[in-house]
């Protein structure tokens, strides 16, 4: 597996890896597993001793590693690991942590890597929902034999994805059961004092209601374009990403099939807020088919009655999808990456510079960064739904 030379002095991982087709790692992969841990548990060390840098890059990498969702998705993280370190896998003693002072740097890019083309656009665009109306590589670009298919946007389809959720979901919000307060008028509209929720009982004095909002599990910006348009390269990167992250879901989530309710669940704008962030996460109930329990990297304080055990609701006939428990893996896997490694807290520190469009003198601000998401589509304007 040979890389370029000229691979070790350049600054980005972008146009430097390429992979064809491969079949499983087979007898290499505990040889492969075992020197990925040496090179990122030695680094990972180190880093929690100085406490330099503005989250823990090798904490991110062995966790992302560790949260594919398959042995093919490993097997491809893995290939790409080594291919970005210039590292052979079957090399049996061929790490020199004392003499060898690029693969500190090459471990630092390939994370930079995850975050800017995975991380950061992700949690861009989590809390961002199209509006109602359609609107006007990478390291990673061949891991799967030739890159992800050239996803071609379509419109957007939230009106009816926001009925469905609304009818799946009885109108109330999957976590604080909250029932939609424009439903509520609506109803008294037609009922008056007798109006009842969608199983027919009666709301109590003490009900809250609240205004409900679609929410994606996975980005609509992910595979949302301009009219006509084809995905910018940043998109096509974070879908590579992603497929690697959990190999042959981008083909659940392509065009349209990306704003169906199998990728969505219906929330409070707080609780939206909170899951767009990857504050808030569901972990399956084993031997309970779409129960979670659905808890919070924040306090109390600020997410009350959490954590709690919800089942999802069903239509009777099944005519709507469930929220997929495949999407709210991804999800729950995303969030522990963020929060672990403290990319997360780096990441919003970013996103909170561009909102209050600080360009401070200390160069702290991430321009760059922040015009590239901007011109490669993942802050279009949004409302949500």
């Amino acid at each position: 597996m040979a890389v370029s030379p000229h691979h070790r002095h350049q600054s980005s991982l972008e146009g430097v890896i390429s992979f064809s087709s491969q079949p499983p790692l087979g007898a290499e992969r505990a040889r492969a597993n075992a020197k990925f841990h040496r090179i990122v548990d030695h680094f990972k060390e180190a880093a929690d001793g100085q406490k330099k840098g503005p989250y823990n890059r090798p904490l991110l990498v062995r966790l992302t590693y560790e949260y594919a969702r398959s042995q093919e998705s490993k097997d491809i993280f893995l290939r790409a690991f080594f291919q970005a370190m210039d590292v052979q896998i079957d090399g049996k003693n061929d790490i020199d942590f004392d003499t060898d002072e690029r693969l500190g740097s090459a471990l630092t890019q390939f994370a930079n890597h995850l975050v800017d083309h995975f991380f950061l656009p992700l949690l861009a665009s989590s809390n961002k929902t199209p509006q109602l109306s359609p609107a006007p590589n990478s390291a990673f670009m061949q891991v799967q034999g030739g890159g992800v298919p050239d996803f071609v946007g379509t419109p957007e389809q939230v009106t009816a994805l926001r009925q469905d959720c609304l009818i799946r979901d009885r109108h109330r919000c999957v976590i604080s059961r909250r029932f939609d307060v424009k439903e509520l008028e609506d109803r008294e509209k037609i009922s008056g004092d007798q109006v009842t929720d969608d199983d027919g009982k009666p709301f109590e004095a003490s009900h809250i209601f609240s205004r409900l909002e679609v929410a994606h599990i996975l980005p609509h910006a992910l595979t949302s374009t301009e009219k006509g348009s084809e995905l910018s390269a940043s998109k096509k990167a974070a879908l590579d990403i992603l497929n690697m992250f959990d190999s042959g879901v981008i083909h659940l989530i392509e065009g349209s099939d990306i704003d169906r309710p199998r990728n969505a669940i219906t929330l409070d704008h707080t609780l939206h807020y909170q899951f767009g962030r990857f504050k808030i996460f569901f972990e399956p109930v084993a031997g309970q088919q779409h129960t979670y329990q659905i808890r919070s990297f924040l306090s109390a304080r600020v997410t009350p009655g959490l954590p709690v055990q919800r089942t999802l609701f069903l239509t009777e006939n099944r005519n709507i999808d469930p929220p997929s428990p495949r999407f709210l893996a991804i999800h729950c896997a995303i969030a522990h990456i963020l929060h672990l490694s403290a990319a997360g807290d780096y990441i919003e520190k970013i996103l909170e510079d561009m909102e209050w469009k600080d360009t401070r003198a200390d160069g702290g601000t991430e321009l760059g960064r922040l015009v590239g998401l901007r011109l490669s589509g993942w802050l279009d304007r949004a409302v949500a739904i």
